[in-house]
């Protein structure tokens, strides 16, 4: 029988506590999910560009998101799903210059939206759901004041990792859904070419000075 000294329980503690480590070893950056590890880096871009918004003009929120947002989100994909049938009509240049507008837009639309910070955070749920060869994942936006918000982000995966191509407002509304049906309206009066204006005017007036 081995003796219960102090040295040998001390060893014993120390061992367990190595153990305990050991099995919360999976939480860390090596084993976490890359579909959700996606998302969370580029909410720790946005909460910081938040944090300092009130005292950042919109343009230079503009560039400090733009790494950040081109990383996570296909924009290529995105524009085409936003177009609809109508894309494959489309010429190259065209589908190259509605590309161009629609992923400059798109971080317009979150520098101008996210101009300030009150406490809010983002919270990213562990597991994701299966879409076929996609994922969804969960996030919500807490505020200080006010429900939460759901925002789910379509993932798929690709040769650089997981990106988004779709978000879900309140956790079930299409963002590219609601784009398909504004595009569509414009691209039947205008075509190609009257899409294109109206996204770099929209732009423009997003990134405009308060």
């Amino acid at each position: 029988m081995i003796p219960m000294t102090p040295t040998f329980r001390r060893t014993v503690f120390l061992v367990s506590c190595l153990l305990c480590t050991a099995l919360a070893a999976p939480a860390s950056a090596a084993d976490a999910d890359p579909a959700t590890t996606r998302i969370h880096g580029f909410y720790d871009v946005l909460v910081d560009t938040m944090k300092t918004a009130q005292r950042t003009p919109v343009k230079a929120r503009y560039d400090r998101l733009e790494p950040a947002i081109r990383s996570t989100f296909d924009l290529p994909a995105m524009t085409r799903i936003a177009v609809g049938p109508t894309w494959t009509t489309l010429t190259p240049d065209d589908q190259r210059a509605l590309v161009d507008q629609f992923g400059r837009f798109t971080i317009a639309t979150y520098a101008a939206r996210f101009d300030g910070y009150s406490g809010e955070r983002f919270d990213v749920a562990a597991a994701t759901d299966a879409r076929g060869a996609n994922r969804v994942v969960h996030t919500t936006l807490v505020r200080v004041s006010g429900d939460p918000v759901a925002l789910n982000y379509l993932v798929r995966p690709g040769d650089d990792g997981w990106r988004a191509i779709d978000v879900y407002l309140s956790g079930t509304i299409s963002e590219l859904a609601s784009r398909r049906s504004e595009f569509s309206a414009v691209l039947k009066s205008g075509g190609a070419a009257a899409l294109i204006d109206s996204l770099k005017a929209r732009t423009d007036k997003l990134l405009q000075p308060a």
